[in-house]
């Protein structure tokens, strides 16, 4: 696997650091999904690529085969889950330390305010802790869509 040191995504995958306390929700051959935090957004999760890239044109045909296959089980799971009224997909890659590719699969609440709907909700992401899920919501949350992609 190739990575980057001072790349916060890949310290993650190395163990060396804790991005979400709800752990690895699913792994794949390239991809593996956590449960973004702090967020104040119940099943903001998050597929993280497990080599270090930072474009989507440097990806195999494989590793964006195994995508769509994880997004569509992650939008599945988020509706039977979390009853989302739509879920959204975003790909950025561009926070400093965060430039390594990784995907949003974020589910909208039906009584997501209209304030924070579209592209909007990403304000709703890295929140002052008391506006956020606790640890506990996380891992609750990620332990719930665990058992719907397993």
């Amino acid at each position: 696997i190739h990575v980057i040191m001072d790349c916060l995504t890949c310290k993650s995958l190395r163990g060396e650091v804790a991005i979400s306390p709800g752990g690895i929700i699913y792994e794949g051959i390239y991809w593996q999904v956590e449960h973004a935090s702090p967020t104040a957004v119940r099943g903001w999760l998050v597929i993280i690529l497990k080599r270090h890239c930072q474009a989507l044109h440097e990806l195999g045909v494989k590793e964006f085969q195994e995508l769509a296959n994880i997004q569509k089980m992650l939008v599945d799971a988020l509706r039977a889950g979390l009853g989302s009224e739509k879920e959204y997909v975003a790909i950025f890659a561009e926070k400093e330390g965060f430039n390594h590719i990784h995907v949003h699969v974020i589910a909208r609440p039906k009584d997501l305010s209209a304030d924070f709907k579209g592209p909007k909700i990403f304000s709703l992401l890295n929140k002052a802790k008391e506006k956020t899920l606790s640890s506990q919501e996380v891992i609750d949350v990620s332990n719930k869509i665990k058992q719907l992609v397993v």
